[in-house]
């Protein structure tokens, strides 16, 4: 029969079976080599049923080739097979739905304890002598800081609250946020060794240019303790000094392994 009257008995389309056709899943039983007109048996009609029912059962093109060439005894074993790898994948999901709020909520509260952290660290660290500012900058600082810190908890309260499939949560990766001392786009640009206190230096790169910037310090024992009021410390003073600047900063604080403080000042130069 054609493939017209074929896709009529079969209730599809005839885009179907040039599909099958094409992928060698279901060919046709003759080609007219003269018209290329496609014809097709009454028993291929069993096989394109055999096709559709596991389609649709979410076998992959791979395994249905295997199946149709096998009795109804190995189709029925492969369908208990796969309901029973899908009831096991339910009973998976049925679980996790039953943890998601407890870990979200876990989340929330460990996410309001870091920011609480990064705030009370903030408030309590004196920047006179590492950066010898006075405290009406720094109050300025702080406020600014906090600010960001409110934005940045509810935006993770955003992200957190988003209705997200569980399964879904599993495969998510947050994105990395790029390194700019290996970032070929980055270039140094400025560098001191061997300095005591940010404030030796500071005045030499208070003033930026448009563009985006990292700032690189390998310090002792005492300011890496501080490390996080004293890298948002030192962006805040570039942010207040360069208000008329459009800019980016990224700042990377570790501890140093030869005794002596280190920083270098990454600028972005092309991409």
């Amino acid at each position: 029969m054609t493939i017209k009257v074929f896709a009529k008995l079969c209730d599809c389309n005839p885009q179907t079976l040039r599909y099958y056709d094409s992928i060698d899943l279901l060919k046709p039983a003759n080609v007219d080599s003269w018209t290329g007109y496609r014809y097709y048996s009454e028993e291929q009609a069993v096989t394109f049923v055999k096709i559709k029912n596991l389609q649709k059962a979410g076998f992959s093109i791979e395994e249905v080739k295997e199946l149709i060439h096998q009795d109804d005894l190995a189709v029925v074993a492969a369908f208990d097979a796969k309901i029973a790898r899908e009831e096991a994948r339910l009973r998976e999901i049925k679980a996790i739905r039953t943890s998601y709020l407890t870990e979200m909520n876990t989340i929330k509260e460990k996410l309001s304890a870091m920011i609480d952290r990064i705030k009370n660290d903030v408030r309590n660290y004196d920047p006179r002598a590492e950066f010898s500012i006075g405290q009406e900058q720094y109050d300025a600082i702080c406020k600014s800081i906090e600010q960001c810190m409110q934005e940045a908890e509810a935006s993770a309260e955003s992200f957190l609250d988003f209705d997200l499939p569980p399964e879904d949560m599993l495969n998510f990766t947050p994105p990395k946020e790029p390194d700019f001392r290996t970032d070929p786009a980055y270039r140094v640009i400025y560098e001191k060794h061997g300095w005591a206190n940010v404030k030796d230096f500071l005045p030499e790169i208070k003033r930026l240019e448009d563009g985006a910037y990292g700032l690189d310090f390998l310090v002792s024992a005492d300011k890496y303790a501080n490390t996080i009021a004293f890298s948002n410390t030192m962006l805040g003073i570039l942010l207040s000094e360069n208000e008329d600047r459009s800019k980016t900063l990224s700042c990377n604080v570790e501890r140093t392994v030869d005794g002596q403080n280190h920083f270098r000042l990454y600028k972005k130069i092309c991409g």
